[in-house]
C-alpha cells in the first residue's frame, strides 16, 4: 500500500510541467550624488606605564589628502624609534625611522652545572 502512495505521488510532480524563468541583470538607476565633506582631523595619544615599561605616543593630522604624523616607543634594549611619517596623492607614503639612545642589554646569568643521576633499576618485589 505504501508503495503504491509514493508511486502515486511521483507521477503527480512528473506530470507537471516544469518551467524556468530567465533572469536579467537588474537595470541601472542613476543616482544622485552627495557632496563628501572636507577630510580634516588631528589626534594624539601617549602611554607610560612604569609597571610594564610600556612607553609609547602617536601624533597624526589630515587636511584634504594629505596625512603627516609621528609614532614614538621604547624598545626592550632601552632606545627610542621614532617614526615620521607623511601620506599624499602625488608622493605615496614615506616613512623616516630614527633611534635615539644607546641599546642596553642584560649581563648573562650563569648558573652553576646541573648533575643528574641515572635512575635506578625497578626491580619487581614480585615472587
Amino acid at each position: 500500500m505504501l508503495i503504491l502512495g509514493l508511486l502515486a505521488c511521483m507521477s503527480v510532480v512528473a506530470a507537471q510541467a516544469v518551467t524556468f524563468t530567465a533572469f536579467h541583470a537588474p537595470v541601472p538607476v542613476p543616482v544622485a550624488v552627495r557632496p563628501v565633506a572636507y577630510p580634516r582631523y588631528s589626534f594624539n595619544y601617549g602611554v607610560k606605564d612604569p609597571h610594564t615599561g610600556d612607553i609609547k605616543s602617536q601624533q597624526e593630522e589630515r587636511n584634504g589628502d594629505a596625512v603627516r604624523g609621528s609614532y614614538s616607543l621604547v624598545e626592550p634594549d632601552g632606545t627610542t624609534r621614532t617614526v615620521s611619517y607623511t601620506a599624499d596623492d602625488h608622493n605615496g607614503f614615506n616613512a623616516v625611522v630614527h633611534r635615539t639612545g644607546h641599546a642596553v642589554h642584560p649581563a648573562r646569568v650563569l648558573h652553576a652545572p646541573v648533575h643528574y643521576t641515572p635512575a635506578l633499576p625497578v626491580t619487581s618485589f614480585i615472587r
